[in-house]
């Protein structure tokens, strides 16, 4: 007999990145676990070839986190994402406030693929 897993999120708010199902919400979760990193991200996706990238950008909690503590938290970030849902990702740390904020729903995906007829 299948077991079902918890529901993850929306079909209409997966991405399909290299064959792996992600769900946003999937990348909010990790990103909470790291203290120097604050809630408001977006993820960029991009075709390169015929391979699918994601990168996040995310705001660091302040301006006071150094370049050291940002790199570190990038790092972690993409392990833990490598990890726990098994997709390699781009990383980059912006400043507080460089990450856009929108009214309304937040717009958290930018997909930059291009369609194929």
């Amino acid at each position: 007999m299948r077991r079902m897993e918890k529901i993850t999120g929306r079909s209409d708010d997966m991405l399909i990145i290299r064959g792996v199902n992600v769900f946003p919400s999937q990348l909010e979760e990790q990103i909470l676990k790291l203290p120097d990193l604050s809630p408001h991200y977006q993820l960029e996706v991009t075709r390169q070839g015929h391979m699918d990238k994601l990168a996040i950008h995310v705001e660091a909690r302040s301006n006071d986190v150094g370049a050291e503590a940002r790199a570190q938290a990038a790092q972690e970030l993409k392990h833990l994402v490598k990890t726990f849902i098994g997709v390699s990702i781009q990383v980059n740390v912006k400043d507080e406030g460089e990450v856009g904020r929108s009214q309304g729903k937040a717009q958290r995906v930018l997909d930059q693929r291009q369609k194929q007829d």
